[in-house]
């Protein structure tokens, strides 16, 4: 018996937006290089990057925080009230607590610092792309913030283990295999978790849990 031929995925589909046409340059270079990825728009500001953004539909837009006449922020707010499917990596050199804050309570599903070596771009790319959320890891020192420990909610060994793979990206069934626990059981602890992060959905419980430093 023949064997049916595999459909090869499709590439991610990235639009990049930056007011600075070297680090586009840069990144556009970069990323068509990449077989899974695919460059499909870029915009020098913000108003040019909302408009390629509603006309490709992009997978991803990686987007400047600071751009005239609005940033990567402010996009990743409107993105997120039109109920896009499109996900926002912000491409930033400012390396401040309360903009990566800011930027999550946005709805941006990645953080990513200028300084940072490329690979890491195309990494942060597959990672929101497939649910999950990218945090510099220069960032980890300064995630924590001034909360004191007994502030922060307390979540059990489990409930953080769940949070980290979803952060991961995975599904409620891949958590389940990898902890050897049902989907029932992981769902129960999504639950949980939300309750105690005051979290409407499981996408804010992991960023709430990033944010207090409850997970990495």
């Amino acid at each position: 018996m023949p064997i049916p031929h595999q459909k090869e995925p499709l590439p991610f589909r990235c639009v990049v937006a930056d007011d600075h046409p070297a680090i586009i340059d840069a990144l556009a270079r970069f990323l068509e290089d990449e077989p899974d990825i695919e460059l499909v728009g870029r915009a020098h500001d913000g108003e040019q990057a909302m408009r390629t953004i509603e006309a490709e539909a992009p997978d991803v837009a990686i987007l400047d925080l600071r751009m005239p006449p609005f940033g990567g922020i402010d996009i990743a707010r409107r993105l997120i009230e039109s109920q896009s499917k499109t996900v926002v990596l912000l491409y930033t050199a400012h390396a401040e607590r309360a903009l990566l804050m800011e930027a999550l309570d946005a709805g941006a599903r990645g953080f990513l610092l200028k300084e940072a070596p490329l690979d890491d771009v195309a990494r942060a790319i597959r990672l929101v792309s497939g649910g999950g959320i990218y945090i510099d890891p220069a960032l980890a020192g300064i995630v924590a913030g001034p909360e004191s420990a007994a502030r922060l909610p307390h979540l059990t060994p489990r409930e953080r283990e769940v949070l980290r793979l979803l952060a991961d990206g995975m599904r409620n069934e891949q958590v389940g295999l990898e902890l050897g626990i049902s989907p029932l059981t992981v769902r129960t602890h999504v639950k949980n978790a939300m309750d105690k992060l005051a979290a409407d959905t499981r996408t804010e419980a992991v960023a709430s849990a990033l944010r207090q430093s409850l997970i990495s």
